[in-house]
């Protein structure tokens, strides 16, 4: 058996080597790139049309076999279509050079600046009653709907948060989109929630939080112009008049899920936030 296996090893050059880890390092930076997107989703449709088309020829089921086999010869053509935007997006970072880069927040200390600064801006807001509304990207990419705003890749801080909902100018009605510590777009149109159990009252803001919320993992923060309330959306769900030491914890839970799911915001660095 040891000879076996040792012919089988001298069978592989260094060449070989090399090959097989530059595909599988390109097939991890693709499942990197659609993973959280809806285009998963499609993906795992895709696979189950494999297993259904392996099945057929498995318990010889002809027609099946057939009609699995009519739907995959046009199966490079629609997976052109669907994944259109992914392509796009793909060719891009490819171009910009940033399709291999790293993204993400880096550490614990990174997110509590993040949040800092958007509950400084979110507490003065809601004492003025300024409308607003900003999403926090997660799993799920946004990407579509921060090329709908303006673009700004700026590094978060209350002033420039402030600035952008100051009523009457030109990006206060459209939501702000954070992505790895940077508002990546203002004024982004966010699709509405099509839920008729929602609650009459709930504005336009409200319910394109909901509505966001529904189609990603991202979080929704809202600020009421009537009321000066702030409310929180996740998974298509809203929790009202939130208050800001629940909304802080929740922030920090969801943003560093990903290094350490089952930890608390340590309340006692946030005291005194509402006067800093």
């Amino acid at each position: 058996m040891n000879g076996g296996i040792g012919g089988l090893l001298q069978q592989f050059s260094f060449t070989d080597l090399v090959d097989i880890s530059i595909v599988a390092f390109v097939i991890y930076k693709i499942i990197m790139l659609v993973r959280g997107t809806r285009a998963i989703q499609l993906l795992r449709g895709i696979l189950v049309l494999v297993l259904v088309w392996a099945s057929s020829i498995y318990l010889n089921l002809y027609t099946l076999q057939w009609m699995m086999n009519q739907i995959f010869t046009f199966g490079v053509l629609a997976a052109v279509i669907i994944f259109q935007p992914e392509l796009r997006r793909a060719l891009e970072r490819l171009g910009r050079g940033t399709l291999f880069s790293r993204q993400g927040m880096d550490s614990e200390q990174e997110v509590n600046r993040l949040i800092s600064d958007v509950i400084k801006a979110i507490h003065h807001m809601s004492q003025h009653k300024v409308g607003a509304l900003i999403v926090f990207e997660r799993e799920t990419g946004l990407t579509e709907y921060i090329e709908s705003g303006i673009a700004l890749n700026s590094k978060i801080s209350p002033e420039l948060i402030l600035n952008v909902f100051t009523p009457n100018t030109p990006l206060h009605d459209g939501a702000v989109i954070v992505k790895n510590q940077f508002i990546a777009a203002a004024g982004c149109y966010l699709p509405l929630s099509e839920n008729t159990s929602l609650s009459k009252d709930l504005g336009t803001r409200h319910r394109a939080a909901i509505g966001i919320s529904e189609v990603s993992d991202c979080i929704a923060v809202i600020v009421s112009e009537e009321t000066g309330h702030i409310s929180m959306a996740v998974n298509g769900l809203i929790t009202r008049q939130i208050i800001e030491e629940k909304l802080i914890t929740k922030l920090f839970e969801e943003l560093t899920v990903a290094q350490k799911p089952k930890e608390r915001a340590p309340f006692w660095k946030w005291k005194g936030m509402k006067n800093g």
